[in-house]
């Protein structure tokens, strides 16, 4: 009797396993692909682990006093704390009034740049007019040329209309889009059907209000993204800072950290400090909004110009 329920039970057991598809094969493919994604995620654990390491050296280097930067072997790990390199450092490249230029110059460049390029944008993606084709595969093309091939001749013309050594070089033309924002808000205004247009016209809506009460709040994604790559270019922005700018007064914190570090004598503890802070607005504002930032580097599949 016994020997017959248990033969019942296996008998049973593997037609359960042949129903659910467990056979041994199965199971074998299952615990390969678990070990297939424990090496996987350990490789992902060790690149990670690896371009990390200069950014924990950094967080080291502005806690360790200035003789034990230089101590041999390195420490990872400092055995005091120097807090007083963060005002230290701050205190001498003047880092409060750079740090309200900068960020003037970064909140109306990333204002100007987003606003135009989601206008220009609707208008490749929405309006039908003659050209736009052609004017789309324009923006596109221009995103292959570097911007050093035009820096001498905006030069000429910035300083021909007196706007050498000002902001405005580095604010106005943010104004008037950039080639892969408004590729990237095509694009997504592409993945929103036309109905809502259509709606939104037998009420009467104009294109302003449609861009503003309806595409606008359906594409938070594309442009928070903008916004996103606008002022972390504009923060950290060096060239157009030092070809444009020569007071110091005017200066932005990019040129700031670059006179700190010098050839020689160079408090690196003090500088590591200020740098720190530096990059802390681009990160934060990176963490806070990064679920739209990959939502709207997906729009990138958006259809094809109709």
């Amino acid at each position: 009797m016994a020997l017959g329920k248990k033969a019942e039970e296996a008998e049973s057991q593997e037609i359960h396993h042949r129903a659910l598809g467990l056979g041994k094969a199965t199971r074998w493919n299952i615990q390969r692909i678990s070990l297939k994604q424990i090496a996987v995620v350990s490789l992902i654990v060790v690149l990670a682990a690896v371009m990390m390491l200069p950014f924990f050296w950094m967080i080291t280097t502005a806690l360790k006093t200035n003789n034990a930067v230089y101590q041999l072997p390195p420490q990872f790990i400092p055995t005091s704390f120097d807090l007083s390199n963060f005002s230290n450092g701050m205190r001498a490249v003047h880092f409060v009034r750079l740090f309200i230029n900068t960020a003037i110059i970064a909140a109306l460049s990333t204002v100007g740049s987003v606003l135009s390029s989601m206008w220009v944008g609707y208008g490749l993606s929405r309006i039908r007019f003659p050209g736009r084709r052609i004017w789309f595969y324009i923006f596109v093309g221009s995103m292959m040329l570097p911007g050093i091939v035009g820096l001498l001749p905006l030069f000429r013309l910035y300083d021909s209309i007196g706007w050498y050594n000002t902001w405005l070089p580095l604010i106005v033309p943010a104004w008037f889009g950039n080639p892969f924002f408004i590729f990237l808000a095509r694009q997504f205004y592409l993945t929103i059907p036309r109905s809502y247009d259509e709606a939104a016209k037998l009420d009467g809506a104009g294109h302003f209000t449609i861009l503003w009460r309806i595409m606008v709040p359906l594409t938070r994604p594309v442009w928070i993204t903008m916004a996103i790559f606008a002022f972390q270019g504009a923060w950290n922005d060096y060239l157009q800072p030092l070809v444009y700018l020569y007071s110091q007064s005017k200066w932005t914190l990019s040129l700031g950290m670059a006179s700190f570090s010098g050839i020689y004598n160079t408090p690196w503890n003090e500088f590591m400090a200020t740098d720190l802070i530096y990059m802390l607005p681009p990160l934060i504002i990176f963490f806070v909004a990064q679920r739209y930032f990959m939502e709207g580097l997906g729009s990138l599949g958006g259809g094809s110009l109709r």
